[in-house]
């Protein structure tokens, strides 16, 4: 099945739809113009809808699936992911990056994996055990200080 983001003015995806790979090899084809117009010819847009825009359920085109809330970038033809967290910015690939590299070291005692999230209010990572002891990302010493908690 082909699928297509429905998008909004701003180019924010307000849903995805399935389509018959029928209909879109016979309009023109994958990622084809014509074959979006006609996903709208039996597809109304909703209230916010404007344009129709083929997305891959495998990412194999467009960087990655839209989802509800990502928006997609007309210039470089791709879907943008939505940013998680206010502090974060887009690196080189598309892809949000936090302003503190994610911990290179995320295991503990014998190979057991932290919990790991970002924490925007402290800017930093923080990192759970099995117990639920927390500890921050020092970055400089590439270590984890437990906070005591």
């Amino acid at each position: 099945m082909a699928h297509y983001a429905e998008l909004d003015i701003n180019n924010r995806v307000i849903r995805v739809l399935t389509a018959c790979n029928q209909d879109i090899a016979t309009h023109g084809g994958e990622l084809s113009e014509e074959a979006a117009n006609y996903f709208g010819t039996y597809t109304p847009f909703s209230e916010n809808g404007v344009k129709w825009v083929q997305t891959s359920y495998n990412n194999n085109f467009r960087k990655q699936y839209a989802v509800l809330g990502s928006t997609f970038d007309s210039i470089k033809d791709k879907f943008i992911a939505i940013q998680t967290h206010p502090s974060w910015s887009l690196d080189a690939n598309d892809d949000w990056q936090a302003p503190v590299a994610y911990p290179t070291v995320t295991t503990y005692g014998d190979n057991v994996r932290y919990f790991i999230s970002w924490d925007e209010t402290g800017q930093r990572w923080i990192g759970k055990d099995r117990q639920k002891n927390e500890f921050i990302w020092i970055p400089s010493s590439l270590s984890w200080v437990s906070t005591g908690n």
